[in-house]
């Protein structure tokens, strides 16, 4: 014999009854099947709902009637034969019309007691099971009902009976002891009292109710056929990357049932567990699939993680004072008040000292508990021995279950270390003797972070997912997305890298997807998105609280670069390429370098000096490693270096920008590159890496600009200025010619002073030959002294640029 059990999903509708009989119909070829069946799905909640609103004189509990018996009228008319309808309707609308009178009851009387609740709550169970009775006997004629309340027995502690095993286990061999029949439908969650009053065996009391019918029978398996491929390593709908869990023990199964695994009903084992009968989860829908085989064997594994769960709605209630140190009785006094008003305890630390105690319970019991702690210590309360207790809201556990976890070292570091550089805080922790589940209390908010980022840790072979948020999406940008789109799947394979495009914005749109935007056609799903707003874009960033978040600024906006501080102080990182928030004011600069270690939320700028060099980059291992940088030359943009390379007598200075603004070199207003701001900018951010105080207006700039060109409001007057000054432009280029010198856009720190400005480079300076968009470095450090260090290569465009970001984050993936 064997037990089948099939939830309220397995029998939502005749389509789905139709799968679970044949699969009954499959197994029932050689062996007797014990069929439990819960109600349709939502049944039950419609069932609790007309209840409440009955008894609170809303009517509306007529509306949901009508509702539940279509929703069963229709299940039966396409279940059986036309010709067989008629007295099988009859009987259903005389259980729909025997639950009317129950609910007109409580709308007359005002009140819903437990005791008629668990009879309103049983008519989901009683419809089902009869119509898939009668359903069944159309493919297996052999077949019969059983109406449960006949054998399993409880007291009347209504909501959720305790079972009377011995009177129940000798009604139930009695009754299949004489059965003859091939298949057998049994309501799931419903009993009866000892004297024949209806009780309920808790929500999820279909699953134990199954178990108690293994138990008793001593069958060689229970199944359970529910609408997932068995347990999974994480809740599916909160860890997308979840998988499922083919063997695992009585043990880790308990665990992660009580820890919120839906699939199985916490109780359910008990009755299997002490007679080793395997509990097998299937899916209705993929009967095909292996499910999650539960056994007393302890399978070896690799991981000693078999899942991670969590709690929601859960309250944190702390009693802590001076006058629980060393005295004898506090707990015990805790947990009694707490036992007398039955409120569930979920959760237990207390300090070694015992001055306080700690404990979670469900949020729903919060209020009561509070009240009754703050009366049961009233007297210490008041001689401030011990404090009122402490409750804070809002929050929920989340648990490693493992049997195999206490054989392994720093499994909780290792817990604690992944949620603390995610920047979820715990708030208490708990831990067993046995190391089967290592619990944490987390903020709600956080656990869906919390949740994907330990997945990622225990079960993705540290697969590091990063979500990126971009903010800029013009040349660099595009570019940016492109390399993305190119690298993605070499970055999952060899470096363990999932990146992820979150949302896209530009100055007029942006567009937000949880699950990551398609980045074959990211341009027309852009423009589908809602009006851009920097404010919203921040917000919803910040409500999604995704993991490894990283907000990517390709703008040089500076409103944009005033919102660094806001993503950092929520463990948000920034990369950027925008240079302002970094040349700011220098107490602004430390604040966002202080924000970013403080939140555990890399802030990286490689871009803002060389485009795709690694110049900041070495600064920073310079003065990791001790060195001391004392002077610093370089010619810092690429596109200043590009103009002064191709202006000569066969080309323009104006036709010259021109075409640097068409190649992407120049920012979209030239005044920025050509006024020398940009590259004191990028000197200012060089001095402040190397460990200098400086401001931008220390500078020393030496514009070769007319002033008018400068002045001008718009890029057409600006390049209408630079016809008009061609002969100024033209004496500088023959200037250089007499000197036999190249003209280079230098940048210079020594001796604290720093200065930027046009240079003649004569033939033997390293500056001389630089070529194209090139950019140059060179670092006088108290180690490099003779001979700098010299960092060389393409200084600007859109593509190298790109690249530089997308190499700060992966940097950030490799942390």
């Amino acid at each position: 014999m064997k037990v089948l059990k099939f939830g309220g999903t397995s029998v939502a509708n005749a389509q789905n009854i139709k799968l679970m009989m044949s699969i009954v119909k499959i197994q029932s070829q050689g062996q007797q099947i014990l069929v439990v069946v819960s109600a349709f799905s939502k049944v039950t909640d419609m069932l609790q709902l007309a209840s409440q609103k009955a008894a609170h004189g809303d009517e509306n509990y007529k509306t949901i009637l009508v509702e539940i018996e279509k929703k069963h009228l229709d299940v039966l008319k396409e279940l059986i034969p036309i010709q067989e309808q008629s007295g099988l309707l009859s009987h259903v609308k005389r259980i729909i019309n025997h639950l009317e009178t129950l609910l007109d009851g409580c709308y007359l009387l005002g009140e819903l007691s437990a005791r008629t609740s668990d009879t309103i709550l049983s008519f989901g169970e009683l419809l089902s099971s009869f119509i898939i009775s009668e359903g069944m006997q159309q493919i297996i004629p052999n077949s019969g009902y059983k109406d449960s309340r006949e054998l399993i027995k409880t007291n009347a502690d209504f909501g959720k009976a305790t079972v009377n095993f011995e009177v129940t286990n000798k009604l139930i061999n009695e009754f299949f002891e004489s059965n003859d029949k091939q298949v057998v439908v049994m309501p799931g969650f419903i009993a009866a009292s000892l004297d024949g009053i209806n009780t309920t065996l808790g929500r999820g009391g279909s699953d134990y109710t199954a178990a108690i019918l293994a138990g008793a029978l001593n069958v060689k398996e229970l199944e359970i056929w529910t609408d997932v491929n068995g347990m999974f390593t994480a809740n599916p709908k909160i860890v997308k990357q979840a998988k499922p869990i083919a063997y695992i023990s009585y043990q880790e199964a308990m665990e992660l049932s009580h820890f919120g695994a839906k699939v199985l009903y916490p109780p359910t084992i008990q009755p299997v567990l002490r007679k080793n009968i395997p509990i097998l989860i299937k899916n209705t829908f993929e009967p095909e699939a292996e499910g999650t085989y539960i056994s007393n064997q302890i399978t070896a594994s690799s991981n000693p993680v078999k899942g991670i769960t969590h709690i929601d709605a859960i309250t944190l209630i702390t009693l802590e004072g001076s006058g629980m140190i060393g005295v004898s009785g506090s707990s015990k006094r805790l947990f009694e008040v707490l036992s007398h008003h039955k409120i569930n305890v979920i959760f237990i630390t207390q300090a070694s000292s015992e001055h306080s105690i700690c404990i979670g319970i469900l949020n729903s019991d919060a209020a009561l508990a509070e009240n009754a702690i703050n009366a049961a210590f009233e007297i210490e309360i008041l001689q401030n021995k011990v404090n009122p207790c402490i409750v804070e809201q809002n929050l929920c556990i989340i648990a490693l279950v493992g049997e195999n976890m206490k054989n392994h070292q720093g499994l909780s570091g290792r817990m604690f270390s992944t949620l603390g550089k995610n920047n979820v805080n715990i708030r208490a922790i708990a831990q067993g003797a046995s190391e089967r589940n290592i619990s944490a209390v987390i903020n709600e908010r956080d656990v869906k972070k919390a949740l994907n980022v330990l997945h990622e840790n225990f079960f993705e072979e540290n697969t590091k997912q990063l979500n990126l948020f971009v903010m800029g999406v013009g040349n660099v940008g595009e570019k940016f997305i492109e390399q993305i789109h190119q690298q993605k799947k070499f970055l999952k394979e060899k470096l363990k890298i999932n990146l992820r495009v979150i949302a896209l914005s530009n100055s007029r749109k942006m567009y937000f997807d949880e699950d990551g935007i398609s980045l074959k056609d990211w341009k027309f799903v852009l423009e589908t998105g809602e009006e851009a707003n920097q404010n919203l874009f921040f917000e919803q960033i910040k409500n999604l609280n995704l993991r490894n978040s990283i907000f990517v600024d390709i703008t040089a906006n500076e409103s944009v670069s005033q919102t660094y501080e806001h993503y950092l102080k929520n463990n948000i990182a920034v990369v950027t390429c925008n240079k302002i928030a970094c040349a700011s004011g220098y107490e602004n600069y430390k604040k966002l370098k202080k924000l970013s270690r403080q939140y555990n939320a890399p802030f990286l700028f490689e871009t803002n000096v060389g485009a795709g060099l690694p110049i900041i980059d070495t600064v920073k291992n310079l003065v990791a490693s001790g060195d001391k940088v004392n002077k610093i030359q370089a010619v810092l943009s690429g596109s200043l270096n590009f103009i002064f390379n191709n202006f000569d007598e066969n080309n323009t200075f104006h036709d010259v920008v021109k075409e640097a603004g068409v190649q992407g070199f120049t920012e979209p207003d030239p005044k920025i590159d050509l006024s020398g701001i940009d590259v004191a900018r990028k000197i200012l951010i060089l001095i402040r890496e190397s460990g200098y105080k400086m401001e931008i207006d220390e500078i020393v700039n030496e514009s070769f600009m007319p002033a008018e060109c400068l002045e001008t409001t718009n890029n057409e007057a600006f390049f209408k200025s630079l016809q008009t000054h061609a002969a100024h432009f033209e004496s500088i280029y023959k200037e250089a010619l007499s000197k036999e010198s190249r003209l280079k856009y230098v940048a210079q720190f020594e001796d604290g002073k720093a200065n930027v400005g046009l240079r003649f480079i004569p033939k033997d300076h390293p500056f001389y030959n630089l070529e194209g968009k090139d950019n140059i470095v060179l670092f006088f450090t108290d180690r490099y002294v003779d001979q700098p260090l010299l960092i060389k290569g393409a200084g600007a465009g859109a593509a190298v640029t790109a690249s530089g970001i997308f190499a700060d984050v992966i940097r950030i993936g490799n942390i």
